[in-house]
């Protein structure tokens, strides 16, 4: 194998954005809306969709990797820290030196060093330089800018844009400070992209009157089957690999709408076949369940919610009374918990149910008895607190309005597939 052999990990990239695999039929129409958000000027991108739905993929091949200044909303406590996380991408510091000198004697307190003929010595908030050479002595003063102002500075006019992810981590109150900092930085040309996923954050970029007119909002979704068979037909057609359209569309189906998720598995087949570089000859991948269900297995080592799931199974803290427990086929007992996180986990993979489809779910698991509705609804509602709080991030929804409960994370559906945390 030479240097210049193309390896699978660098066609199936779940985490990179892909080169070989860029599946682009189904996104036509948002990429124009993009591209005519960006030339009409002073206007913020919104992107909405679903966790692991290819958003992040969509900006950085529109954008390119040079213009990109991808920075997350995680761990934000002030808008600043937004603004400054895009100064280091930059290798910009967020402060400016002044200079000037004077023949007067100046005492400073601080730590002292010597730098060639300069002697520096730092203060609280600032740094003074005297020259050692003897005459005037300069004096220099470090100050922070404004942060907002440094960004418009470093940024309006120029081709790079700024995208913040994963919007919906900001806490609300700050949302809005960000809202307005937003509205004055894209006024001076300033691009700014923001990704969230759905129903999380009641969508104050959005609603914000400040920034109405200036938003053009995207909304993703999760990809069809068919969409998500091309990501494995392209890469394994570069690879010089054969995968029949059957065991495709059964990890297409696995993947649960997430092009993220299906990147991995099509990579992970190609390790289960020893196949990690481009085929000197043309090579048939097994037609097997047992092979797709061993690239499952792989696969699943790389989200890991034990802890999670085990929250989930054993649900709120009891009061002294013992749950009921109800006879499962698959053997032993399970209470209404476990009993619906088998229905989750059962076939055929999908990330919403419906009361009456969960109900199902339960009967054909239970050999005799089952939960109650009511206790089922309980357990639904409870189970999304749980999940969500333990994760910090809304990743299952119970709807008790329309009793509908939908899994965010196709990863999480993923695990409860395929790990043993349940059955």
């Amino acid at each position: 194998m030479t240097e210049t052999t193309l390896r699978a990990r660098d066609v199936f990239t779940p985490n990179r954005t892909p080169s070989h695999t860029f599946v682009t039929d189904h996104l036509t129409e948002r990429r124009e809306k993009f591209e005519d958000a960006v030339e009409r000027g002073s206007t913020l991108i919104s992107i909405s969709g679903p966790s692991k739905s290819g958003k992040t993929a969509f900006v950085e091949n529109l954008v390119g990797k040079q213009n990109l200044l991808a920075i997350t909303g995680a761990n934000v406590n002030h808008p600043d820290d937004l603004w400054r996380r895009v100064f280091d991408l930059l290798g910009e510091a967020d402060n400016q030196t002044v200079s000037s000198e004077t023949n007067n004697q100046s005492t400073v307190t601080g730590g002292v060093k010597a730098t060639g003929n300069l002697m520096v010595a730092k203060v609280e908030g600032s740094g003074l330089y005297a020259d050692a050479t003897g005459g005037k002595e300069t004096v220099s003063a470090t100050h922070k800018l404004d942060a907002l102002q440094q960004l418009i500075r470093l940024l309006s006019g120029t081709e790079y844009v700024v995208f913040i992810d994963d919007f919906h981590y900001i806490s609300r109150e700050i949302q809005e400070e960000v809202a307005r900092q937003i509205k004055e930085a894209i006024a001076k040309d300033v691009r700014i992209v923001c990704a969230s996923v759905p129903y999380h954050a009641d969508d104050v970029l959005r609603a914000n009157s400040d920034l109405r007119g200036r938003v053009v909002a995207i909304d993703f979704d999760y990809w069809t089957r068919e969409n998500l068979a091309k990501i494995a037909e392209l890469g394994f057609r570069v690879l010089n690999l054969a995968l029949d359209p059957q065991s495709i569309a059964l990890i297409a189906d696995e993947a649960a709408g997430s092009p993220q998720l299906m990147q991995t598995m099509c990579l992970e087949a190609c390790f289960e076949s020893k196949n990690k570089a481009r085929a000197s000859e043309p090579v048939t991948l097994p037609n097997t369940r047992a092979f797709i269900n061993a690239v499952c297995f792989r696969t699943v080592a790389t989200a890991d919610y034990t802890s999670l799931v085990e929250k989930l199974k054993e649900g709120p803290k009891t009061r002294g009374t013992e749950r009921t427990q109800h006879p499962l086929k698959l053997g032993g007992t399970g209470d209404v918990y476990r009993i619906v996180l088998l229905a989750l986990s059962s076939d055929p993979p999908n990330l919403t149910f419906r009361y009456q489809q969960l109900q199902d779910r339960i009967r054909a698991i239970c050999s005799d008895s089952v939960p109650s509705g009511s206790s089922v609804i309980g357990a639904c509602d409870q189970i999304a607190t749980i999940a969500n709080s333990a994760e910090a991030n809304s990743i299952i929804e119970w709807d008790a309005d329309n009793d509908v409960l939908d899994i965010r994370d196709p990863y999480l559906l993923f695990y409860l597939r395929w790990s043993d945390s349940v059955s």
